[in-house]
């Protein structure tokens, strides 16, 4: 389906915004000429996918769309056991309710919102052990999704084994600027939790994606299909959680994933109670066939090329605009380094917020930030804790758009940046939730 978008008024957008207390999750769809707040259940479905759909089995029990997806996973992702739920942030709230304990440390590379929040939520401890160059958008590296090993290894060492349930490897890092994680370093991270006797999970969101830069950028890569990377990657975790909205490319959908049938066990109680039934688990059978057709389409290199290429086509625009972005360009989204970018603003008033709310009211284009307010208050000093990164993110939903709507972006952003100095006042709170505060909080300028 195509449906029409409909360019507002520089003035209307002014109000909107406003009304919306500063914060684009607030902002009506309608009001929205490209949307590009999350890649998360914004792409759209293909023939098969519809086709999968008229052939739901809404089943409680048994359904035949629960093993189809069961048979997916497996062959796909190489998991004996799974549990479906209705998104990403309902598997780790499943998967955590089992494996994370107040006093916990949970080392990963730089977790994503919805993690962190599962984790400190349940008054555990989210350690980055992302590598340094992950935090320079100018360096070109081509996997800055990477765990430091040796950052990593002294949180192992320097904390009791009991108090760490998992290392969490992102893949891809999203916070970080959608970057890839290498197979090197993934086999590096296992070696390093059979050490010390931790567990490895994967958020695995991304995957495809991060299998696709494997692929691309990895020596002795390139002949292998993107299948079996994904099965070489997923055959170093002992559990993974996965919200689908991402790379299985379906509206709405997730599950857990992991080895041991003792987990299972464990996590099934909770699924039960915060999801549903064991073979439905928050999804209906028509949304469990779309999910499984979809993590097919979504592991075929050919759809993987051309989206890719799509979101690095937008970041070669905004570099020969001189527009500051992260390097090398991530796989769903591009992130516009807003420190750079409103190097003038103090960092107290939100850079990356002041930003996308520029690029809103300049041509109705919807981002999101990734900076100080997704990083929250500390849980402890309830200090505002401002990131090494503070970026605005561009989040190209799946088969969606054309090239000639990322020139529209590009042209935008570029306008933005020319009339950077004349934004001299930046954004404040004036009210938020105690924790994943940016869905919600209310701003005013300053």
């Amino acid at each position: 389906m195509v449906e029409p978008i409909r360019r507002s008024t520089r003035e209307e957008r002014e109000q909107w915004i406003k009304e919306a207390n500063y914060n684009l999750f607030k902002l009506k769809s309608d009001q929205v000429f490209i949307d590009l707040l999350t890649d998360s259940g914004t792409g759209a479905m293909s023939d098969r996918q519809w086709s999968e759909m008229m052939l739901g089995d809404e089943s409680y029990a048994g359904a035949s769309s629960y093993f189809k997806m069961k048979n997916t996973i497996k062959e796909i992702l190489g998991f004996d056991h799974f549990l479906p739920t209705h998104q990403g942030r309902a598997a780790e709230n499943v998967l955590f309710s089992v494996l994370v304990k107040a006093g916990d440390v949970v080392p990963g590379n730089s977790h994503f919102d919805t993690t962190k929040g599962h984790i400190e939520y349940r008054k555990a401890t989210a350690i980055d052990c992302t590598i340094d160059e992950a935090f320079d958008t100018t360096v070109e590296h081509p996997f800055k999704g990477n765990i430091d090993l040796n950052k990593l290894e002294k949180i192992l060492k320097d904390t009791p084994q009991e108090k760490i349930p998992f290392v969490v490897v992102t893949l891809t890092n999203n916070s970080s600027g959608g970057q890839p994680v290498s197979m090197e370093n993934i086999k590096a991270v296992r070696k390093l939790a059979d050490k010390y006797g931790a567990k490895l999970m994967f958020d695995s969101a991304r995957f495809a994606e991060n299998a696709y830069f494997i692929k691309k950028r990895e020596p002795g890569y390139a002949d292998k299909t993107i299948r079996e990377i994904v099965l070489e990657m997923f055959s170093h975790a002992d559990s993974m959680t996965m919200s689908s909205k991402k790379d299985a490319i379906v509206n709405i959908g997730g599950f857990t994933a992991m080895r041991s049938k003792e987990l299972y066990d464990k996590a099934s109680v909770f699924n039960i109670m915060y999801e549903g039934y064991l073979t439905y688990g928050g999804l209906s059978g028509r949304d469990m066939n779309a999910l499984a057709q979809g993590l097919r389409e979504g592991t075929e290199y050919d759809y993987l090329d051309t989206r890719i290429s799509q979101v690095a086509y937008l970041g070669q625009k905004l570099a020969e605009y001189g527009v500051p972005v992260q390097h090398p360009f991530g796989g769903h989204a591009i992130f516009v380094d807003a420190k750079r970018f409103l190097s003038h603003l103090p960092k107290e008033q939100f850079q990356a917020q002041t930003l996308a709310v520029e690029l809103y009211i300049e041509a109705g284009i919807r981002g999101v930030e990734i900076g100080a307010l997704l990083a929250d208050r500390d849980p402890v000093t309830r200090e505002n804790r401002y990131p090494d990164l503070e970026l605005l993110r561009l989040a190209i939903p799946r088969r969606v758009y054309t090239n000639n709507h990322m020139d529209y972006i590009a042209a935008a952003l570029a306008n933005v940046y020319e009339r950077r100095h004349s934004i001299v006042k930046g954004l404040k709170i004036v009210n938020e939730a105690p924790i994943m505060r940016h869905f919600t909080v209310d701003l005013a300028k300053v």
